[in-house]
């Protein structure tokens, strides 16, 4: 159960503590004074989508904080899996903080989490029934799930949907490719070209930059000769000048002949011997380079024509040499599927054959198991509305079995109803007024969460469309709901105000210019003035409040 909400500067409520108790709890107040905040600021903390707009104007952060207490014992597993679990093995701490710049962050137990799995906790915490529920009832295609849920088929859908996905994706591919065969004979024609260009390219990983070398060397002919030849003349001479060589050679014979006169000149001979060498290995180096220079037009020409082959064919089919092996290996796998096309589509058909049997069979489970169950729910239903003023409705949950497969099976599930006697079962949306919706809704509400394990039921304006008598009847529906399930119902019908185990009060103010929410419990005098004033309005007459005492005292509410 929840045992205390703060809410902290989200839209117009800049600080409440609620502290909430089991049975039934009510929450009125004036339209516009913030009981749909409060509700969003539950949402929060279950994980819902928030947006920068719940946080107050002028503050840089909303925050909401609940305690919970009373774990259900599948709740407790859960957060040990998840390693949440806390130093109080049956309480649960959940934060939730919105930033003024969107972003939010959530604690469980005090350890970091996620809003994902604050949608995991959500079903063992709170049930929300809001408004916008009763427009569900109405869309058929909700129906199948409300009754999967009633019947358990979890289990069963769980092994279903993987099937179903796959018989998806596999006639998806069949099709594919039995409906394209002229274009996959165009693709293969443009891929067999694709290929043998490459192929025949024979192309080599690092063949372009060698070329690109090589070109080069092309390129600049007239320097490399004319360099080589200035570095041969420089170290050999000619007849008239002497060489770096020549000279070399004199001054390391000069040098070795002192050596006679000292040892002292030993280091310097070894030195100009040295020099005299290299400077001879630099020579014949030369002389050979200059020797072997091969300048041939008709090697340029085939160097250039094939760095344009690998040009054209890196604007055709990738920026690199790599790139373009890498298509190549791609396309030809790619050949290979298309050209085998007839071999896989077949392929394809026994797989769907034997998937499509194995899906028939357990979807033959599901409507087995909706359809044993669709008759105790219509009982449970039918009983819970005789309780709610509407003793003559007779209800049908119509389930419809057809031969063509969907995420739900081969079934389609209607809630069909009759409110008069003598009339024929007809869809909700042809037949249910809006507060008969919300009796059904409710009714439906109670069945279905029976037997889960979540703590906390809130119905926010279940009364819509509903006065009288038939507002008395859901209150005491709700109460009698309250007794296994904690609850609180935003309303604002005095009938199920006075049936409220707690009543809350939210009311707005302006003070300095800015507007404030605040939610206060009410003892016996306040909740007699608050249902005063939703029986009569603002103007509280002295009839109003001895219709509203009675009222509590009905209610069994006299404390």
């Amino acid at each position: 159960m929840l045992q205390l909400l703060h809410i902290e500067n989200i839209a117009v409520i800049e600080r409440a503590d609620i502290e909430l108790d089991k049975g039934l709890t009510v929450l009125s107040g004036e339209t516009g004074a913030g009981k749909s905040i409060v509700i969003d600021s539950i949402g929060a903390l279950l994980g819902k989508r928030v947006s920068r707009d719940l946080v107050r104007s002028g503050a840089q952060k909303g925050f909401v904080s609940a305690v919970f207490t009373d774990l259900p014992h599948a709740l407790r597993e859960l957060l040990d899996e998840l390693a949440l679990s806390g130093d109080e093995p049956d309480t649960l701490y959940v934060q939730r903080q919105i930033s003024a710049d969107g972003k939010s962050t959530c604690r469980v137990n005090m350890k970091p989490a996620s809003a994902a799995v604050l949608r995991q906790l959500a079903p063992y915490l709170i049930d929300i029934h809001g408004q916008n529920d009763g427009q569900k009832l109405l869309d058929e295609a909700h129906h199948i799930e409300y009754l999967d849920g009633y019947a358990g088929c979890a289990e069963i859908l769980e092994r279903y949907r993987p099937k179903y996905q796959a018989l998806v994706t596999l006639r998806r591919e069949i099709t594919a490719l039995e409906t394209g065969e002229q274009e996959r004979l165009q693709r293969i024609d443009m891929l067999t070209f694709h290929k043998e260009e490459i192929e025949q390219a024979a192309l080599k990983p690092d063949e372009d930059e060698a070329l690109a070398q090589r070109k080069a060397y092309f390129d600049h002919a007239g320097k490399i000769a004319g360099a080589l030849e200035q570095a041969r003349m420089a170290l050999s001479g000619d007849d008239e000048i002497a060489g770096a060589c020549e000279l070399l050679d004199q001054a390391a014979s000069a040098i070795e002949s002192l050596r006679e006169v000292s040892d002292a000149f030993d280091g310097m001979a070894e030195q100009a011997e040295e020099v005299r060498l290299l400077a001879a290995d630099l020579r014949d180096s030369v002389a050979s380079q200059g020797d072997n220079l091969d300048f041939s037009p008709a090697e340029r020409e085939m160097v250039e024509q094939r760095l344009d082959e690998i040009y054209r064919l890196k604007q055709k089919y990738g920026g690199t040499i790599p790139e373009i092996l890498a298509y190549l290996e791609k396309i030809t796998a790619e050949l290979d599927t298309l050209e085998n096309a007839d071999d896989r589509r077949e392929e394809l058909r026994e797989q769907y054959r034997g998937m499509l049997a194995e899906a028939k069979g357990i979807a033959a489970e599901l409507t087995e198991q909706r359809r044993k169950a669709a008759k105790q729910l219509e009982g449970e239903i039918v009983r819970e509305l005789s309780e709610l003023d509407m003793d003559k409705v007779k209800m049908r949950v119509a389930v419809r079995t057809g031969t063509k497969l969907s995420a739900h099976g081969c079934d389609t599930v209607t809630f069909e109803i009759s409110v008069n006697p003598g009339e024929p079962e007809k869809p909700l949306s042809k037949v249910a007024s809006g507060g008969e919706l919300s009796r059904i809704m409710l009714a439906l509400k109670n069945v279905l969460t029976a037997g889960e394990d979540v703590g906390m039921l809130i119905f926010d304006e279940i009364d819509t469309g509903v006065s009288g008598h038939a507002a008395q009847q859901i209150g005491r529906k709700l109460s009698a709901i309250a007794k296994k399930k904690q609850t609180l119902c935003v309303t604002h019908l005095p009938q199920i105000a006075a049936m409220g185990d707690h009543h809350l009060r939210i009311s707005k103010s302006v003070r300095d210019g800015r507007s404030y929410t605040d939610v206060s419990p009410m003892d016996r005098a306040h909740r007699v003035d608050e249902i005063a004033r939703l029986l009569s309005g603002e103007e509280i007459s002295d009839a109003a409040r001895r219709n509203a005492e009675e009222l509590l005292d009905a209610a069994g509410q006299g404390a």
